[in-house]
């Protein structure tokens, strides 16, 4: 834990690193702010304050991607633009539950050159964020569409490919109740003309709640490509003896992947909540129990990549009701306290699922056949 900033907010930082002997160092940082009462400006000016003090003390370091969690991006989101500048920056209403205005998640990085406004080139890989994608349409199914479309444009421009190279998505949804369906649907017809089926695979994903700045807005994209995998390393994970495969409730994602290179593994978790193995919401009405038993899932997949708990970097939670705060905070406290967690009010896209989460993890290896990261 690190104290950063001064003044009327006190910004508290979590700090994961990896690193090998001759390799790169990784690090995830999650910046929570302790300003109650304080103005957004001074809040959100104090996490910058003290992302740039980290960007200090990670001199090697650049940051790959950062996500602001804000309270009203209506109100908030063109001053945060403002003050995060120059930053590959997603920014999303779910409001972080320790009652401050904003939360702020950063991945940094030894030794990557940056080459474009949110792409980054190492050891023959380019690390590919493109954040905050949107498109014109008059539901939620026609801006999945039209916003899919327009990254796998964007992809073919640099040469990659939606089905060989994204490694992740998040699509937060406005009002995810109502509109997860649409971009449910569309996703599904955009992959099928992608070749994408569940007979070969699909994408490691969230979707959660999550409001854009504007009322015409009914869902975002936040998307994680490279350039330069070459063909198996990207497995997807399953766990089926704990989750059921996503297409059998019509639903097209992967619960998991691990992207392997020489020197180390990334286990990216997907939104994860309380299911069985036959798609079925376990422990409806207990928010105690439905943490446990996602617990048993996250930990399953990991499991399947090769990874544990003790390898996680990073982890966001989602709730969809502030009175379940509480306990959900006091059981990853006590479970796993020097993990880099931010827990934030974003319904789930079942309302009877209380609780969900994602993760990411980095393992040691050592394997000839692939470049290191």
């Amino acid at each position: 834990m690190i104290e950063c900033g001064g003044g009327a907010c006190r910004v508290t930082v979590q700090v994961a690193s990896f690193t090998v002997s001759g390799g790169v160092c990784e690090r995830h940082a999650m910046l929570h702010v302790e300003g109650a009462g304080r103005p957004f400006a001074e809040q959100a000016g104090a996490l910058a304050q003290a992302l740039g003090e980290l960007r200090g003390r990670f001199a090697d370091a650049v940051i790959l991607m950062c996500r602001l969690y804000l309270s009203d991006a209506a109100a908030q989101q063109k001053a945060a633009a403002e003050l995060f500048a120059g930053v590959p920056l997603s920014v999303i209403q779910q409001p972080p539950m320790d009652g401050s205005k904003a939360a702020l998640w950063a991945i940094f990085c030894d030794g990557m050159e940056r080459v474009g406004e949110a792409a980054f080139r190492h050891n023959g890989y380019t690390h590919r964020y493109d954040l905050m994608c949107e498109a014109a349409g008059a539901d939620s199914a026609e801006q999945t569409a039209a916003l899919l479309e327009r990254y796998e444009a964007s992809l073919s421009d640099c040469g990659m490919a939606l089905a060989d190279d994204c490694v992740r998505t998040w699509f937060f949804v406005r009002d995810v109740d109502v509109n997860y369906k649409g971009v449910v649907d569309a996703r599904r017809e955009n992959f099928i003309g992608c070749g994408l089926t569940e007979r070969t695979h699909y994408i490691a994903s969230t979707g959660i709640e999550g409001k854009p700045d504007r009322r015409d807005v009914f869902v975002r994209m936040d998307a994680y490509a490279v350039e330069g995998l070459s063909s198996g390393q990207q497995r997807y994970l399953y766990a089926k003896e704990h989750l059921n495969p996503t297409y059998e409730y019509g639903v097209t994602f992967e619960r998991g992947v691990r992207v392997d290179y020489g020197d180390r593994s990334h286990s990216l978790i997907s939104g994860t909540a309380s299911i069985d193995n036959r798609g079925r919401v376990v422990h409806v009405g207990d928010v105690r129990r439905q943490t446990e038993h996602m617990w048993e899932n996250v930990a399953a997949l990991l499991h399947e990549g090769g990874a544990s708990m003790a390898d996680v970097m990073s982890i966001v939670v989602y709730i969809r009701d502030t009175a379940d705060y509480g306990v959900v905070r006091d059981m990853f406290a006590r479970r796993w306290p020097d993990i880099p967690t931010v827990i934030t009010l974003a319904p789930v896209c079942r309302p009877e699922w209380l609780v969900e989460m994602e993760c990411m993890a980095v393992t040691e290896r050592a394997d000839g056949r692939y470049r290191p990261f």
